[in-house]
């Protein structure tokens, strides 16, 4: 058995533990059950004891769950969102490995109770000049289309990126969005000895056997060929599901629930069981499957698509099967729960499985060494003074505009739907965040269980966005994941919305190696530092490690998806200049910071130095500015400076605008250079635009927070000019900036 054991991925020690804990040698079944249940994606035993350092509560009230997390907005209104990976299958299956992320994520969404109203991703691939990484970003892209739009959930907004470092593993995060009554929120802890367990959904199959679980907690190696294991998606059944399962738990005969996500059917009753503090028993030959000479342990193990778990009170299970039926789902009674605390698996008349379910869900956790890589010193000792400047500043715009980092990402958006269910008041690519209206009242009534949340008017909205550069975590591990917080509030801020609540989905190497550890747990006292300071509960989340081959390793990647709310959604930004004549300002303050920049990447070849500063106090000031004068309606447009620094935010402001703007840059001091000034990436800055009789009241409230406040100049005319460095037409700037990612995708 120990050779098995190995081969699905335990350690010898591991195998051990089992043998310790049963007291004897562990079944076939048994043995596959603790691999995948102890797997670093489903157990977390590498990173559990690091991800105790995030918050849990903050400015709304934290509503955490088992599979997905939120936050009450309004008395009696939920939100409920995560973010998760889908980062190993979809590199093995670009297709089918995106769609069947989403699939997942939308299944911990109305698993937990609330309807699922939105989607962002957060992508990032290899060089885009490559046949491989075009190959894998198209795919994708068209997998996280095929099931959303399928599924009638818009996909609302979201990040790509493009590094060598990810030639090996692609990125793809996944985030999901959901509204309810606080009090329709489900658990995923089963209760009630002698209440059953109804299997619904599709059949079991064994498509995605070991996939996520096994996929996710090793290195892919180059030639590897893992394609079987990954998972096959059908969108309808999903929707069928949505629908189902809402309607079910509106009867009140369900008493905890759990989507069949990695580990499938292990993960579904050990872990409601666990949670629960109960038992549960199961008869393999009442699951429905698609093959029927399937072994017990790979029935455990199946990752099949579209399939959920549900604990109903005893005497109420026609309540949920006629509902299936209803809904064309298959479904059937598996078991019961028992008050022994113990995981029982039959099937064909034998007991093939026995184990105490806690010890099933709760993995063995490491404390693995942490030690800083030798590259950060070297990379931070950059001087940018070495560098010459450049002579032609209008041609660095334009190829900064170019680069795919920066370039319009309509290629993607465009394929995606993100009207459906109508709910979208700002759509991707026309402000630094999605802003989404809620048709449901924010002041309503949850004293009475007969009280339903009622479509109106209401003002009520809430925003969403995804972020992390990257290429500041390389550099800096703590800074770059602080910063990925600060920016993903400050674009929340940019919409009007005030930043709410995070989830996060960490993306690493191996973290068997010390360095990668090391980038691991500084990234992670990062954001639970950022998040305490903005007051901000960590709600959900995932990790995915082992994102490297034996020829590249990522980037350290702590990917940060962020919900903010706004009392009045009519009180929303953009991020285009709207009318000649208006101010430009900055809020915040420029400063010498080159290293880590898309300039540096871009027109140097280099990733390299230390990323830009972040003052925690500066950034809540410059937010609390920009938050209130929106709210009073004092501006037209608000964008955060972020990769390409003030040029490529000034540009972007003119390109959506269809506007130019004539701008003054002031340098701090004579020794500063003019391509830090235009293209240097320093925290804490939003652009914003307003009518000139609004200035002063910007100004008096700017100086209530503390923030800094420098005029730039005037929104007009068809180019934009800045000092005497920069002289380009904004008809040529579009260009640049909206036709780089479809040329580079028809080479």
């Amino acid at each position: 058995m120990l050779e098995k054991a190995l081969a699905l991925g335990m350690k010898e020690e591991e195998y051990h533990r089992v043998v310790e804990i049963l007291g004897r040698v562990p079944t076939e079944t048994e043995l596959a059950m603790y691999s995948v249940e102890w797997s670093e994606h489903c157990g977390y035993p590498r990173s559990r004891a690091l991800l105790r350092l995030l918050p849990r509560t903050g400015k709304f009230k934290t509503l955490i769950g088992q599979d997905a997390g939120g936050i009450e907005i309004a008395p009696g209104l939920a939100i409920v969102f995560k973010m998760e990976s889908h980062n190993h299958p979809s590199q093995v299956e670009p297709k089918q490995g995106a769609a069947t992320g989403i699939g997942g994520i939308v299944r911990d969404i109305f698993g937990s109770g609330a309807r699922p109203i939105a989607l962002l991703d957060s992508l990032r691939f290899g060089d885009l000049r490559t046949p491989l990484a075009r190959y894998l970003f198209n795919g994708v892209v068209d997998g996280i289309q095929s099931y959303g739009n399928s599924i009638g959930v818009p996909t609302v907004g979201g990040e790509v990126y493009f590094n060598e470092c990810y030639r090996g593993n692609c990125l793809v995060g996944v985030m999901c969005v959901g509204v309810a009554r606080a009090e329709d929120l489900i658990s995923a802890r089963a209760r009630g000895v002698g209440n059953s367990v109804i299997y619904f959904g599709n059949s079991t199959g064994r498509d995605g056997i070991g996939g996520a679980s096994i996929l996710a907690s090793h290195e892919l190696g180059e030639d590897e060929e893992k394609r079987p294991t990954v998972q096959i998606g059908d969108p309808f059944t999903e929707k069928c599901l949505i629908e189902a399962t809402l309607e079910m738990l509106r009867t009140g005969a369900v008493v905890s629930l759990k989507d069949m996500g990695a580990a499938g059917l292990t993960c579904s009753t050990c872990e409601q069981a666990a949670a629960g503090e109960v038992g549960m028993e199961i008869d393999l030959d009442q699951v429905p499957l698609r093959e029927a000479d399937m072994e017990p342990w790979e029935i455990m193990m199946s990752e099949s698509q579209e399939r959920m778990l549900a604990v109903v009170e005893k005497g109420r299970e026609e309540e949920v099967l006629s509902i299936c039926r209803r809904w064309d789902l298959g479904a059937a009674v598996i078991g019961q729960v028992t008050g022994d605390g113990m995981m029982r698996v039959r099937h064909r008349g034998k007991v093939v499985a026995e184990m105490p379910a806690k010890s099933l869900a709760e993995a063995p956790l490491y404390h693995l060494p942490a030690e800083e890589p030798a590259y950060i010193k070297q990379v931070r000792s950059f001087d940018p003074s070495q560098l010459p400047e450049p002579s032609d500043y209008n041609d660095v715009l334009l190829k900064l505009l170019a680069s795919p980092n920066i370039a319009s990402k309509e290629w993607v958006f465009h394929q995606y739907d993100h009207t459906v269910q109508t709910n979208t008041v700002v759509a991707p690519g026309k402000g630094d965040a999605a802003v989404l209206r809620l048709k449901f009242s924010d002041q309503f009534s949850v004293a009475s269980n007969q009280s339903r949340l009622t479509p109106h008017a209401s003002r009520l909205g809430i925003a969403a966005v995804t972020d992390c550069n990257a290429r500041y975590c390389y550099l800096d591990p703590c800074l770059g994941a602080q910063i990925a917080v600060a920016e993903a509030a400050r674009n929340l801020v940019c919409v009007g919305a005030e930043p709410a609540a995070v989830t996060d989905c960490l993306c690493f190497g191996n973290p068997e190696k010390p360095e990668r550890f090391w980038q691991f747990k500084r990234a992670v006292e990062g954001i639970a530092t950022a998040c305490e300071f903005f007051d901000l509960p960590v709600v959900s989340g995932n990790v995915s490690f082992y994102n490297e081959t034996p020829a590249s390793v990522i980037h350290p990647s702590p990917l940060i998806g962020m919900i903010g709310v706004l009392s009045d959604v009519t009180q929303h930004l953009t991020l285009g200049f709207k009318r000649e004549g208006d101010i430009i300002a900055l809020v915040g303050e420029t400063g010498d910071d080159l290293g880590g920049t898309e300039y540096l990447h871009v027109i140097h070849g280099l990733e390299v130095g230390a990323p830009p500063s972040l003052d925690f106090e500066r950034e809540r000031a410059v937010q609390r500015t920009v938050l209130e004068a929106a709210q009073k309606g004092l501006l037209s447009s608000a964008h955060d400076c972020s990769e390409g620094g003030l040029a490529v935010a000034l540009a972007e402001c003119c390109i959506e605008g269809g506007i130019g703007a004539a701008v003054e840059l002031r340098k701090r001091q004579d020794t500063s250079r003019n391509d830090a000034l235009l293209f240097g990436e320093s925290q804490s800055r939003i652009i914003v635009s307003l009518p000139e009789q609004r200035v002063n009241d910007l100004l008096n409230i700017a100086q209530q927070h503390g923030a800094p406040v420098t005029m730039l100049g005037k929104v007009g005319g068809q180019r934009l000019r800045v000092n005497d460095l920069i002289d380009v037409d904004v008809s040529a700037l579009d260009r640049a900036w909206r036709g780089a990612i479809p040329c580079l995708m028809n080479a």
